[in-house]
Parts: structure tokens; sequence; C-alpha cells
């Protein structure tokens, strides 16, 4: 289900693009604006793992420095069929962690010190599985394409910006107050759009990280541990427009997660909501979920 629904919300993304290119500047504005955006995005999808672990700061972990972290990575990464991917570390305190790269071939695991620090080790191994999940499910590579085509609308509506403080546009194209509406409503709807693939991503995740260890408790422990270490601790390697990466949202404000309309600006499902979600389908394979330990 959750599959299906990223997959409606890529093809909502593109009519979004398609819509407002064709309205703002027709066919030629169009195919301008797709060539801007690409060549934008485009080192940055094929770049991604370098940038992001530069921006972080995060180095190589040393087999040596993590010898049991090592060995069940790679036992994960063999039972989900993918390469075994590279382990960086950050030195954050705040407990998080994030996979990168644009292919199962290119994955990376960082984990941040806070992590390492709070949690046992039936905990890291249901974090490091749902990172895993990620590189296998290529979750990189359709948050990649969803920040390609939400960056493409915003760069037909600054186009048509300019074009209207130029007048650029004869009298049978959009006016003032329609380009203003654009500017408002498109980057609006694209950014919607780009979070639901994002919280649908994290369920999926979540499921395939389950049923890679055999069971959910780890996981379950590890986000009630990290949900509550993140509203604590605040990330000082984590920049904003990273929010949607980590396990868990670490740049989001303090006091708990927000209900009713502002969910949909959540980058994550709230905690809860997956902590059920995973409680449910242990469930339904006819084993009691014992309560995960708690921070």
């Amino acid at each position: 289900m959750d599959t299906i629904r990223v997959g409606l919300l890529l093809v909502a993304l593109t009519a979004l693009f398609v819509a407002v290119g064709a309205w703002l500047g027709g066919p030629t504005g169009l195919a301008v604006a797709l060539m801007v955006a690409l060549a934008m995005n485009a080192g940055t999808y094929w770049f991604s793992d370098r940038i992001v672990l530069r921006m972080t700061g995060a180095e190589p972990l040393p087999p040596e420095a993590a010898p049991t972290l090592y060995r069940r990575t790679e036992q994960l990464a063999r039972k989900a069929g993918i390469p075994m991917p590279r382990l960086y570390v950050v030195p954050d305190p705040q407990p998080n962690a994030f996979a990168t790269g644009r292919s199962p071939e290119h994955g990376v695991v960082v984990v941040n010190e806070g992590l390492l620090r709070i949690l046992d080790d039936r905990e890291v191994e249901g974090v490091i599985a749902h990172e895993i999940a990620h590189i296998k499910h290529r979750d990189t590579l359709t948050m990649a394409v969803v920040a390609l085509l939400a960056g493409a609308v915003m760069t037909l509506v600054n186009l048509a910006q300019w074009a209207a403080i130029f007048g650029g546009y004869d009298e049978d194209g959009p006016g003032w107050m329609e380009v203003l509406v654009a500017a408002l409503v498109a980057p609006l709807a694209a950014t919607l759009i780009q979070f639901g693939v994002s919280r649908a991503r994290e369920f999926e995740a979540d499921r395939t990280a389950a049923a890679l260890v055999g069971a959910p408790h780890g996981l379950i422990g590890a986000l009630l541990k990290l949900d509550r270490g993140a509203q604590l601790v605040p990330p000082r390697a984590t920049p904003p427009q990273m929010a949607h990466m980590p396990i868990v949202n670490g740049v989001r404000a303090k006091g708990g997660s927000p209900g009713g309309f502002s969910r949909l600006f959540m980058t994550h499902p709230p905690v809860e909501a997956r902590v059920e979600r995973l409680r449910a389908l242990y469930r339904n394979r006819g084993a009691p979920a014992r309560p995960p330990a708690t921070a």
C-alpha cells in the first residue's frame, strides 16, 4: 500500500510540474525550465553521498572500532541481497542515523555518536536494518527524483516571476495575480507531496527492517529512544534541509508531535504511528509483542 501511495504521489508531482509549466510558459517555457531543473539537480544526484557526508562532517568508521556493528551490518546486507554498505560516524551527540547513496552499490549508512551511546545492540541492529531497507528499496533514488521534480516546479515559478517583472508575457499569458497565486500554491503543493513520499518510505523501511531482523522489538525500542533523544538533544551536524533523511526528524521544534493539518508538513510519520504499525505487524503473525526498553 505504501509503495502504491508513493507511485501516486510521484504521478501527482509530475502532473503538477507539467501543469504549472504549460500554464506559465507554454511548451517552450516547459522545455527550458526542465533543462534548467535537470542541470541544477543532476550534480546533486550523482554526488549526493559526497555532499551529504561533507555537510555532516561524517568520517569512515573503522572496522576495528566497531567489529560487532560491522559483522551485523554485513549479515543484514547479505540477507537483504545488497552489497555491504560503507559505515560512517558523525561526531554529533544527538542520537540519529541515515542512509545515502544513489544505488545499493553506492550505499552508505551513517550513525551519530549519540546513537551508539544510548542504544543497546538489539536496538542498533533495528536501526541498521531500517537504513539497509532504505538502500534496498532505492529510497535515496526515489527522494532524488522527488526533490528534482519539486525543485523543477519552483524553478518554473521563479522563471514566471522574472518574466512578469521584465514584461516577458504577451496579452494571452498569465497576469501578475496569476503568477502570484502560482508562486504561493505550486511550491506548497510540491512540498506537501515531497513530505508525503518521505513519510510513506519510512513506513515501508520499518516493515522491511522488522522482516530482516525477524522481530520488531529492537526497532521499536530504538524509535522511542531516538525520538525522545531528538527532542532533548539539538543536532550539531544535521542542517534543516536534511530533516527528511535521518530515521527520526532531529531538527523539528520541541514539544512533541504535531497533529491535525500540521501533520501534512511532517517529514516523518509520528513515532507512535510507526510503533503501532510494527506492533500490529508482529501481532498479525501470531506472536505477542513484548514492550521495548525506553530511555
